[in-house]
């Protein structure tokens, strides 16, 4: 493997990392109706477990609910439960095949709790984006020990990807404050 390889390669995952960290935080309530945080909730329905989008129409009518327009009445009641028992805090109310769920203001606590779970999300991010720094320099090591490229351009495709490294936290770091903000606007 090249080292422009082992770049391009470093590159397309630590883009993977950042592409995971920012769905998991559109996944946060932030007291703003987002169809996207059903996105995580999973319900056991014919014989599997399938996304609540494969079994509905989700749509927000307003910036305070979420209407989830069920196609077939018997997953009304098994979509309810598993909204229910995850963890966003949130409480549908059945009108036939139709779901609403009103979205709370978020308290003072919530915000808190949401931007410890920020936080936590953004560094398990980052410990993904160094080891994948690591495993590339590792790649680099090798090869130059096998004599597949030389000290020179081994030092400059590791200075490449430090760069990367760098360049892919700071972007998390962004996102992070972008949505720590939004999650402590009123």
């Amino acid at each position: 493997m090249s080292s422009d390889d082992v770049i391009n390669n470093c590159k397309t995952k630590m883009k993977k990392t950042y592409d995971v960290f920012k769905q998991d935080l559109s996944s946060l309530r932030t007291g703003r109706a987002n169809a996207s945080m059903l996105d995580i909730i999973k319900v056991e329905v014919y014989g599997q477990s399938m996304p609540i989008n494969q079994l509905a129409t989700i749509s927000t009518p307003d910036a305070r609910t979420i209407n989830v327009q069920v196609w077939d009445q018997n997953n009304v009641t098994v979509i309810d439960a598993a909204i229910k028992k995850s963890n966003l805090g949130i409480n549908p109310q059945i009108d036939g095949p139709l779901l609403r769920i009103p979205i709370p203001s978020l308290n003072e606590e919530r915000r808190a709790e949401l931007k410890k779970i920020m936080g936590s999300l953004a560094e398990k991010a980052k410990i993904s984006v160094r080891n994948i720094r690591r495993e590339s320099n590792d790649i680099l090591k090798k090869d130059l020990k096998d004599k597949k490229i030389s000290e020179d351009e081994s030092k400059n495709s590791e200075k490449k990807i430090q760069e990367l490294t760098d360049k892919q936290i700071s972007e998390l770091e962004k996102k992070l404050e972008e949505k720590e903000k939004e999650i402590m606007t009123v």
